[in-house]
């Protein structure tokens, strides 16, 4: 086992700045020092969907802490409470040292800002610099501390200025981009007069609102100031610059890696670490300064981004089309790797639930239950993880199943050089998959639709599942069409379907057939004496006795209620005489040491010929049938039940 040491780092979310830098902070500490790093990532918040946030955010119940040296959280990026809250006592369980990002959590170290100080400097600066009073805010989630501390802010400095706080002049977002759009519309709509200001609690939802007072015409800053938070890329290199607040978020990674490293070693430290924020004015309020990078390094930065995307969306596209052409899984696991080495990643890792089919296919039911084709986890993961496709040091894999403690089958492979693994959530809705593992890419760090690969990839796990399942059904269903359900055996449907082409073969071939029909002697009474249940058992054990000397390529059936056929291709009046016997003896046998109250007894009769096109299999049946009815009126009667003797013998002698 590997001594390096390994960090779990849980967030929401990588696409946007905020994560996306604080991340980078925290690869830069880890590669000088030689860590591990395991990023468990949830896509929560975005899609606007209460199943398929339950289904991200399972990815947090997955690791296994006492294997794990440290954590980092930023919990401030996912937006479930519940979820937060299961985090929280998690990592207080393990006992590992971990740091907390922009929230502050007892036992824990704890990285901030003082979101407050920052965002009443900005509202200051719209009532004190431009003399302001109808300055309406765009809030972040309403239990997110960030966006609680920043709306405090603002509404104590409108307190300060005897502003009153209007209700209607706040919208309560969740740091999305639609948010600054949505804000837009309800701002414009109410009864108030137009805000002179709009102050956003981060960049994202800034930007969105200045897309939208333009699309109507209003101009920013001339007719509504508008202002930031964070100071992220986009937000410099806004027209207009947008007014911000910059923070250190790189140095918040870095300082987080620190802060454990220091833990491991024994250094003192306090538990608190608060950094200095700086805010900006520029564009977006009036105030002209430009903060934005020189026209070169933005026309560069800005092509790369363009690149980038047209090379993933023709990824994106070509995956989709590909995997969802799959007609099995084995194609599917196939077609993924060509995807899998698109990532340019140094390790891939699929790892799948063990009743990630449901449980329609059980390994020891010989029904399926219908009802319950969709019942897959939705909380936590199966103990036993199955491992169809893997990839490391440059070559493909079948992992055989691993416990689900250990999160990936070679996490502790013995690597000299750091290990930057991202676990993503495989899902349907609220339904959990399982989840994979990339290591050692700049994929998702660098992609904008690093997110909707992995949606991709849960979509078509999905479809196979469901591919699978069908299929599944479709044998299910043609089993019971062709097969009689009581027996086991073909019914006439499944021994037309048998026989037919096997029957055209003879006739084309002038090979014999050998048709023997077979009617059970004296069922009517098994089932008035001992009743049907009794009866049921009967037939099946004259189907059993039948396919038992069904072995050298006849095929048999149950034909209906007591009767019975048994087909044969080239077969002699020799072969029929020895099927015909090992029959009786098969009957003997069982009447000899069964316990039932009931002899089981048969008459047989059979017609060989060969066949003509002019003459159907079912003709050959109807003469077999005449022959056996023949053998049938010369038995009599007193020999299809045991006498009470003769149960009485069997008895003793069982």
């Amino acid at each position: 086992m590997s001594n390096k040491k390994k960090i779990a780092v849980f967030l929401s979310g990588l696409d946007e700045e905020y994560q996306n830098q604080i991340t980078q902070g925290i690869h830069e500490f880890a590669a000088a020092h030689n860590i591990d790093v395991l990023h468990f990532i949830a896509f929560g918040g975005i899609l606007n969907n209460g199943s398929y946030d339950t289904g991200e955010y399972n990815i947090f119940r997955l690791p296994n802490l006492q294997e794990l040296d440290g954590v980092i959280l930023l919990t401030n990026t996912i937006a479930c409470p519940e979820t937060v809250r299961e985090i929280i006592n998690q990592v207080r369980a393990s006992g590992v040292p971990a740091v907390s990002v922009d929230a502050d959590y007892q036992d824990f170290f704890s990285i901030c800002v003082d979101n407050h100080s920052a965002m009443a400097q900005i509202v200051r600066h719209f009532t004190d610099e431009h003399g302001l009073r109808r300055i309406n805010y765009v809030s972040g989630p309403d239990d997110n501390p960030d966006s609680i501390a920043r709306l405090a802010a603002y509404k104590q400095v409108l307190e300060e200025h005897n502003i009153p706080i209007e209700e209607a002049r706040i919208y309560h977002g969740t740091f999305q981009r639609r948010d600054g759009r949505t804000a837009v519309d309800v701002f414009l709509r109410s009864d108030l007069p137009m805000p002179e200001a709009i102050v956003c609690a981060n960049d994202t939802m800034a930007v969105s609102v200045i897309g939208a007072l333009n699309a109507r015409g209003i101009r920013v800053p001339r007719d509504i100031m508008v202002s930031g938070f964070d100071n992220t890329y986009n937000a410099r290199n806004y027209a207009p610059e947008i007014s911000s607040v910059a923070r250190p978020l790189r140095q918040c990674g870095a300082l987080a890696c620190q802060l454990l490293h220091n833990a491991w070693h024994g250094v003192p430290q306090t538990r608190v670490h608060k950094l200095e924020m700086q805010p900006r004015f520029t564009e977006s309020c009036g105030c002209g300064a430009h903060y934005c990078d020189t026209i070169r390094d933005f026309k560069k930065h800005n092509y790369q981004i363009q690149e980038d995307f047209n090379v993933d969306i023709s990824l994106l596209s070509r995956m989709a089309c590909s995997l969802v052409e799959c007609a099995n899984y084995e194609e599917y696991i196939e077609a993924l790797k060509e995807f899998v080495l698109e990532t340019n990643c140094e390790e891939f890792y699929l790892c799948l639930c063990e009743n990630w089919l449901g449980n329609a296919l059980p390994a020891t039911q010989a029904e399926p239950d219908y009802s319950t084709a969709d019942a897959c986890l939705i909380h936590g993961y199966t103990q036993r993880m199955l491992v169809p496709l893997s990839y490391y040091e440059g070559k493909f894999r079948c992992h055989e199943d691993f416990h689900v403690d250990q999160m990936l089958p070679a996490l502790y492979r013995q690597v000299d050089h750091m290990r930057c693994f991202y676990f993503v959530p495989l899902h349907f809705r609220e339904h959990c998959l399982g989840y994979y593992a990339i290591c050692n890419t700049a994929f998702p760090m660098r992609s904008s639709l690093f997110h909707s690969w992995s949606l991709n990839l849960s979509n078509s796990m999905e479809n196979i599942r469901r591919i699978i399942y069908l299929d599944h059904a479709v044998q299910e269903l043609d089993k019971l069409y062709a097969t009689d359900p009581l027996s086991g055996i073909a019914n006439r449907n499944g021994f037309r379907r048998q026989t037919e082409p096997v029957f055209a073969r003879c006739i084309a071939e002038k090979l014999p057939v050998m048709v023997m029909f077979i009617d059970m002697d004296g069922l009517k009474m098994i089932n008035d004496t001992y009743g049907h249940k009794s009866g049921d058992i009967a037939i099946r054990s004259m189907a059993t006795i039948l396919h038992e000397c069904c072995t050298n390529g006849e095929i048999c059936c149950r034909f209906g209620g007591d009767e019975f056929i048994v087909f044969a291709a080239n077969y002699t009046q020799q072969d029929a005489e020895r099927i015909t016997d090992n029959i009786q003896k098969k009957l003997e046998d069982y009447n000899r040491t069964t316990s039932m109250p009931f002899a089981l007894h048969a008459s047989s009769g059979y017609h060989i010929a060969v066949p003509t096109p002019d003459k159907s299999l079912f003709a050959m049946v109807t003469l077999a049938d005449t022959i056996m009815y023949a053998e049938k009126r010369k038995k009599r009667h007193s020999k299809y039940l045991k006498s009470s003797s003769s149960i009485r013998r069997d008895a003793e002698s069982n």
